[in-house]
């Protein structure tokens, strides 16, 4: 009689459109080399290893802690934030306080004024004293806390200036104020779908800031608009990898907020940092379903909570009947045969489930 065999099975990895694993963001460990996925059935030793190793995984997916294997939007390595030629404040008006009073001086020696005749070089001197005091008093403005200047000069980029206070811009070159503070952006109710292809309303709260000036304004048309249809995609993407609920028990769930905020996040970052943004944190506030099923999931929630419920009460009734039948047999207090010792367990069963009040109905009633 020969032995009897058992051929492992293939495990199947689900890929995006664009060939890009969709199991690697919940990762726990580094990727499989090249020929060596589960997906690969060439060697049937190597699958038979590679399916013993997921059996005995633990259930609940862990995070990967490296950056998602797909392709990320190109960044211009020579647009990148660098300081912009700047004054301080002061500086400014004293040397144009000065200009405006070398000025007066030297209109003073050539009085009396409605009979003066100047040199030439007199009007010169007056002149560039003149245009001196207005590109120091023109380029004076106010540095916000929390706000940086972009500088720009014929459409190419000039430097960032993040001084506060008074400062000193040069008035030839073209100004546009970008806020740097920290902010937090609450998205209106996205449409997904979870991995049962369940439709799902989720509301995701986002804290971000702009970390590169020149990156944020030039790399991207509004990284505002940008930032909005990342959230958007990266939350479609990120959900359809669980189902929102376990009906059956003991599989990872989207109510996982921590698991599926830690990936969100580390996307959300991913994809917006080539535009200068970065991402603090992604969590979702709420998680629901469409309005369209949401009435058949709650009857589908109660069904599953009432079959765990019975279950477990199955469960301690057998356990209690088990432990009493064995302790009068096991002390000598009764001796039964096989038919007492089934009416007595089928006696004891109704009684624990009487007490228990979920006595089951008789066929019939």
């Amino acid at each position: 009689m020969t032995e009897r065999t058992t051929r492992a099975l293939p495990v199947r990895v689900h890929r995006h459109a664009d060939g890009i694993a969709m199991d690697d963001l919940f990762r726990a460990g580094p990727s499989p080399a090249p020929g060596t996925g589960p997906g690969r059935t060439d060697d049937p030793d190597a699958t038979a290893d590679t399916a013993a190793r997921i059996r005995n995984a633990s259930p609940r997916p862990l995070l990967g802690a490296g950056a998602p294997r797909r392709r990320n939007p190109p960044a211009e390595p020579d647009l990148t934030e660098r300081p912009g030629p700047a004054a301080p404040g002061w500086l400014a008006v004293l040397t144009g306080t000065a200009a405006l009073g070398t000025a007066a001086a030297l209109l003073w020696r050539t009085r009396p004024l409605p009979t003066a005749h100047p040199h030439p070089w007199q009007w010169a001197a007056l002149a560039a004293l003149g245009v001196l005091a207005v590109l120091c008093f023109g380029g004076l403005t106010r540095g916000r806390t929390g706000s940086a200047w972009v500088l720009s000069l014929f459409g190419r980029y000039r430097g960032s200036v993040r001084r506060t206070g008074l400062t000193w811009i040069s008035p030839f070159v073209l100004r546009r104020r970008v806020d740097v503070r920290l902010r937090h952006w609450r998205s209106e109710p996205i449409a997904a779908v979870d991995a049962e292809g369940s439709a799902l309303r989720v509301v995701v709260l986002v804290v971000w800031s702009v970390r590169d000036t020149a990156r944020a304004l030039y790399a991207v048309d509004d990284h505002l608009d940008y930032l909005r249809e990342q959230v958007e995609a990266a939350t479609a993407r990120v959900l359809s990898q669980l189902p929102a609920d376990a009906f059956q028990g003991g599989t990872p769930t989207l109510r996982d907020a921590e698991a599926v905020g830690d990936a969100l996040t580390r996307l959300l970052a991913a994809e917006c940092r080539p535009v200068g943004v970065a991402v603090f944190s992604a969590q979702p506030t709420r998680i629901e379903y469409a309005p369209e099923v949401a009435a058949a999931m709650r009857r589908r929630q109660l069904a599953a909570l009432d079959a765990r419920h019975r279950d477990s009460v199955l469960t301690g009734v057998i356990d209690a009947v088990d432990d009493t039948v064995a302790r009068l047999t096991s002390r000598g207090l009764v001796e039964l045969d096989d038919f007492e010792r089934q009416a007595l367990v089928k006696d004891l069963t109704v009684a624990f489930y009487t007490r228990r009040g979920d006595l089951p109905r008789q066929d019939g009633e």
